[in-house]
């Protein structure tokens, strides 16, 4: 794991130096858009709408756009001015039953890390919480977003939880919740219990479940490797730029009104030289002049 957060848990007057890594990790099994006919990746590539270039990250701010449509540009340096306190510290602000902690507010889970001076706070910490068998609840600051988060103890390790604020959790809004409610009978909801007691376990133990979609997938493809049913895309020769459709679109315009004029052009010069054929076709040939008499000699 690599640590992507450095702070320190605040704790009344006590400071502890930790790191943190993420606690969970997507086993889905990766797999790339292509194009079916020949195995060739299919690319996404950012580029500006307005002037149709390819925009490098380097040069990509955030936006907030306005009811108007106009565009509040804001720097990553600007973003780094603004005023949180949480930046680089895990605040902790009470403690409370983890059971008073509705699941649906829960975001991301990381584990903390100790730094090397700050071991023993840290083990204090743990054990303290532990025992008292309630969660903290604290404010911290990650990838530029300030959260809730909960503190509590995982395989002796401390785990913080970010959640949602409260105004990020829909409220139901379902036809049926406005509805007189069916009239349900003793009978029927005495069955039901009997189901849920015939499914029920002391606890829950996540490891006798598996992902049978993600092993299928698996051995799907290990089949296609076994049987030879392979691509080999063949090798990008030159780099594809950004379709910019209204410059291919004026080109077209454009090349259409060359190729136009240029007929035009030849058109008419064909027509001219036809017209002057034909004007030779149509003059009277000329006469040629008469003789001249020649005058008697005189006696």
């Amino acid at each position: 794991m690599r640590a992507m957060w450095k702070g320190s848990v605040s704790f009344g007057l006590v400071s502890i130096p930790v790191q943190l890594y993420a606690a969970t990790e997507n086993k889905n099994v990766s797999l790339r858009q292509v194009h079916e006919a020949d195995g060739g990746r299919i690319q996404y590539k950012r580029f500006c709408t307005i002037d149709g270039q390819e925009v490098p990250y380097a040069e990509i701010a955030k936006g907030y756009e306005l009811p108007d449509g106009e565009m509040v540009v804001i720097t990553d340096a600007e973003m780094a001015e603004l005023p949180l306190s949480t930046q680089r510290t895990i605040d902790v602000l009470e403690f409370v039953p983890l059971e008073s902690i509705d699941p649906i507010q829960y975001d991301r889970t990381y584990y903390l890390e100790p730094q090397k001076n700050a071991v023993k706070p840290y083990v204090v910490l743990r054990d303290a919480l532990h025992k008292s068998s309630q969660v903290a609840i604290a404010k911290v600051a990650v990838r530029q977003r300030e959260s809730m988060a909960v503190l509590r103890v995982h395989a002796d390790v401390l785990v913080m939880t970010t959640m949602l604020w409260p105004d990020e959790v829909r409220e139901p809004d379902f036809p049926f919740l406005r509805d007189d409610p069916p009239q349900i009978r003793p009978q029927e909801l005495t069955m039901a219990g009997s189901l849920i007691d015939s499914l029920a376990e002391p606890v829950f133990e996540p490891d006798k479940y598996h992902d049978h979609y993600r092993e299928a997938l698996e051995e799907m493809i290990e089949a296609k490797v076994a049987g030879d049913e392979t691509t080999k895309p063949a090798a990008v020769t030159a780099k594809a730029g950004v379709v910019d459709l209204m410059a291919a679109l004026q080109a077209s315009v454009d090349a259409a009104k060359k190729s136009r004029q240029s007929a035009s052009e030849t058109s008419s010069s064909e027509a001219s030289e036809a017209s002057d054929a034909s004007d030779e076709d149509e003059k009277p040939a000329k006469k040629k002049p008469a003789a001249r008499k020649r005058a008697p000699k005189s006696a």
